[in-house]
C-alpha cells in the first residue's frame, strides 16, 4: 500500500509538473526514477550532506522549547531518541530538555557531520528497525523526517522502545516563501522555482486521531507556530540547494550543482539589495503523538 501511494502521487504530480514541459520530459523523469531508487534514504550522497549542514537553518531550538511548554518539563527528561536526525542539528537542540539523547539516521553521510558533545551518542539505523531496547525512552522526536518514513513500521518500533507514558512528536518547519516586504519573491518561488524543481514524492502526514488498540498512536494535539529566519542572497541559495527537489536534479544526474547555483543567484539576485539580509516566514508544524490508551 505504501508503494503504491508513492506511484499514485508521483502518477499525479508527474501530469501536474510536466504538461506544459516543452521538451523536459525524459530529464524529469530521470529526475523521479532517481527519487523513487532512494526513496528511503534521501539524503545519503555525501555532496548533498555537506550542503544539508552548510545551508540548512537552525530553528529547532525554538521547537524544542515549544515541546518544552507543552509537557510542562521543570526539569530534564532521563533518555530521549531523535529520529532521522540527519547531521544532528535537532539532536543538539533535544540534549535541551533530556540528559541523554541518541540520534539515529540511515545516513552514514549525514552523521559525519553532526557535531559532538556529552550526553549524546548518534546511531546508523532506520527508523523501521530501531536496534534498541525496548521500554527505555521517555521522549522520541522525528524533526522533517515523519515524510520520508514507513510510519506503520516505524510506529511499531517507537511503541516498542518508548516508555508507556512517553511522547512521541514530530515536527517540520515549512518554508512559506514570504519574504517581508517582498511579495514577489513568492511568484518566483511558485512560478520559477518550483517549477523548474518539482517536489518529489514523499508520504503524506496524516494521523488517526483516535484508534481500539491502545497501543496505536494517535494525534493528541496539532500546533503551528510562525518563526521568521533571515538570509542573505547567498544564505538563500545555500538553504534552496538542500532541498529533495533540488537533490533530485543533481545527484540524479540531470544538473551540475554549479549549473543550480548560478540559476539560483541570478533568480534571487533582484530581491536584495547588496550585503542585505531578509527577513522569510517559516510556519513550524508539531504533532504530538500518544499511545491511544492514554
Amino acid at each position: 500500500r505504501f508503494v503504491l501511494y508513492r506511484k499514485l502521487v508521483f502518477v499525479a504530480r508527474f501530469k501536474d509538473n510536466f504538461a506544459d514541459a516543452s521538451g523536459d520530459f525524459a530529464r524529469r523523469r530521470r529526475e523521479i526514477n532517481f527519487v523513487d531508487k532512494i526513496y528511503k534514504n534521501y539524503f545519503s550522497p555525501k555532496t548533498a550532506a555537506e550542503r544539508f549542514a552548510k545551508g540548512r537553518p537552525r530553528f529547532h531550538s525554538f521547537v524544542i522549547g515549544k515541546i518544552k511548554e507543552f509537557l510542562s518539563l521543570e526539569k530534564p527528561l532521563l533518555f530521549a531518541l531523535d529520529v532521522g536526525c540527519g547531521t544532528g542539528f535537532s539532536t543538539a537542540a533535544l540534549k535541551e530538555i533530556a540528559q541523554r539523547v541518541i540520534g539515529l539516521d540511515i545516513s552514514a553521510e549525514m552523521l559525519a557531520w553532526a557535531e559532538k558533545e556529552n550526553g549524546v551518542e548518534y546511531i546508523l539505523a532506520s527508523a523501521e528497525n530501531l536496534p534498541l531496547g525496548g521500554d527505555k525512552f521517555d521522549l522520541i522526536t522525528i524533526s522533517q523526517a515523519i515524510h520520508w518514513v514507513d510510519k506503520d513500521k516505524f510506529f511499531k518500533e517507537a511503541d516498542r522502545v518508548l516508555k508507556r507514558e512517553g511522547w512521541l512528536i514530530a515536527y517540520d518547519n515549512y518554508f512559506s516563501d514570504q519574504a517581508e516586504k517582498n511579495p514577489a519573491f513568492g511568484d518566483w518561488h511558485q512560478q520559477e522555482f518550483l517549477k523548474k524543481y518539482p517536489v518529489p514524492p514523499r508520504a503524506e502526514i496524516s494521523f488517526e486521531t483516535t484508534s481500539e488498540n491502545p497501543n496505536d498512536f494517535v494525534l493528541a494535539r496539532q500546533d503551528w507556530h510562525e518563526n521568521i529566519i533571515e538570509f542573505s542572497a547567498a544564505e538563500l541559495v545555500d538553504f534552496l540547494v538542500t532541498m529533495s527537489n533540488v537533490i533530485a536534479a543533481v545527484e540524479g544526474g540531470t544538473q551540475s550543482i554549479e549549473e543550480v547555483r548560478e540559476w539560483l543567484s541570478d533568480g534571487v539576485k533582484p530581491f536584495f539589495k547588496e550585503d542585505e539580509r531578509k527577513p522569510f516566514t517559516f510556519k513550524a508544524t508539531i504533532w504530538y503523538l500518544r499511545r491511544a490508551a492514554f
